[in-house]
């Protein structure tokens, strides 16, 4: 399960970095600001955690289902941040609403960085003992106000064709799903299976499809007559 947890967490960082690519300079200095700013203000919370609690969250099956919900919601505005862009570099003319909502996807930072870089915070804590834990946090934060833009600069250097980006960054959002489920079903179960079939509940399934299936048949003729 830590395994899991750490190959997530690079994750987040590797998509936070490859979003920034996308924006112009001085938003990615004010975003990088900020996480500074975040690592440098909450020092003191992560010195009140101990390695004993941090296990007994990844354990607790409740926090982990509302972490989940945390991060589907990230996972589909960032997807529909890539649909949106493909959406626009392949269309002509587009509303002025659509762009709106396109620029709304591109300014969202995200927010699965922040609690990732309390994480790696209180890991420092744990790890560098014997240092000051103003040094560390205060440290820390100027490592993420230039590590941000030097790594969003090396993407971009490494990977210069936009639509490509793009393509990484919506793989990569599809296996932090599929890594989101994995780390909060944590070997249980929601669903008992059975041995015996629902005919019922199967012929009901049947004809919903069934029904819906003529419903757009029609809809589609309807328009194709008009």
């Amino acid at each position: 399960m830590e395994t899991v947890v750490w190959v997530m967490i690079l994750l987040v960082c590797f998509n936070f970095v490859l979003k920034q690519t996308y924006r112009k300079a001085w938003m990615v200095a004010a975003i990088s600001v900020v996480c500074a700013l975040f690592v440098a203000l909450t020092w003191q919370w992560a010195i009140e955690q101990s390695k004993s609690q941090l296990n007994d969250w990844l354990n607790n099956p409740a926090l982990m289902l509302d972490t989940a919900v945390i991060l589907s919601i990230e996972v589909i505005i960032q997807m529909a941040y890539c649909i949106m862009a493909v959406h626009l570099m392949n269309t002509g003319k587009v509303r002025r609403r659509t762009i709106l909502v396109y620029r709304l996807l591109r300014w969202f930072p995200g927010l699965l960085i922040f609690p990732v870089l309390f994480h790696l915070e209180t890991r420092c804590m744990f790890w560098l003992t014997g240092m000051a834990f103003t040094t560390i946090a205060y440290g820390l934060a100027i490592v993420v106000l230039l590590a941000i833009p030097a790594l969003a600069w090396a993407i971009k250097w490494l990977i210069p064709e936009k639509e490509l980006r793009l393509e990484v960054f919506f793989l990569s959002n599809a296996l932090i799903a599929i890594l989101g489920i994995i780390a909060t079903v944590n070997g249980r179960t929601a669903v008992a299976g059975i041995s015996e079939v629902n005919w019922g509940a199967l012929g009901g399934m049947l004809s919903l499809m069934l029904l819906g299936g003529i419903a757009g048949f029609t809809i589609f003729r309807l328009k194709h007559n008009k």
